[in-house]
């Protein structure tokens, strides 16, 4: 924990360097990604403060709409979509994934209820390969799953239709660092 408040004490020295944050954000890409920390978004699209608008969710799980009962993720996807109108929503999930690989596997989570309950919305069930430590099938799949979850709300809908939005699907490596990209084309993730 340490070297982490050296380096917020140390942070906020540069004030010329975020004065012009304060006048507000104007991100052009809704980042939806898993919780897990070896992805670190700004580090992987080397993006700067205010260029990303994020959402971080175990297994990077976009729930489902639900108007009536409205989750921090709806609030998140609506205000990044509708307020900020961001041109491009990226789904982006990862290699040695636990969520996912649980998912896979057919773990048993008992013993983490809350767990299990939010990996339970991840429906349809990822496949892939149950002995594949990298989850690469299964959480690809699982990635075009969120993305046609995401295109079920009614603010992604509308811009869609309108062309004034982009959906993205990729899936990082984080034992390479690579960044794919699902290609609708061939149905395969390539390198970007």
């Amino acid at each position: 924990m340490q070297p982490l408040i050296d380096h917020a004490r140390t942070f906020g020295r540069r004030p010329e360097e975020f004065a012009a944050l304060a006048a507000g954000q104007s991100p052009q890409v809704l980042f939806i990604t898993c919780s897990d920390s070896r992805v670190v978004p700004a580090l992987i699209t080397g993006a700067r403060p205010g260029e990303l608008f994020e959402l971080r969710t175990a297994g990077n799980i976009v729930p489902p709409y639900a108007g009536a009962h409205p989750t921090s993720e709806a609030a998140t996807i609506e205000y990044a979509v509708q307020v900020l109108g961001v041109r491009d929503v990226v789904v982006c999930g990862h290699s040695h994934c636990g969520a996912v690989g649980a998912l896979v596997r057919g773990d048993d989570l008992d013993a983490v209820p809350a767990v299990r309950d939010w990996l339970a919305g991840a429906t349809p069930r990822p496949t892939g390969t149950p002995e594949d430590p990298e989850v690469a099938e299964g959480v690809q799949s699982h990635v075009l799953a969120q993305l046609l979850r995401l295109r079920s709300y009614p603010c992604v809908e509308r811009r869609l239709a309108a062309g004034l939005l982009n959906l993205h699907a990729w899936y990082y490596e984080v034992h390479t660092g690579a960044v794919l990209a699902h290609r609708p084309q061939t149905d395969a993730f390539t390198a970007l």
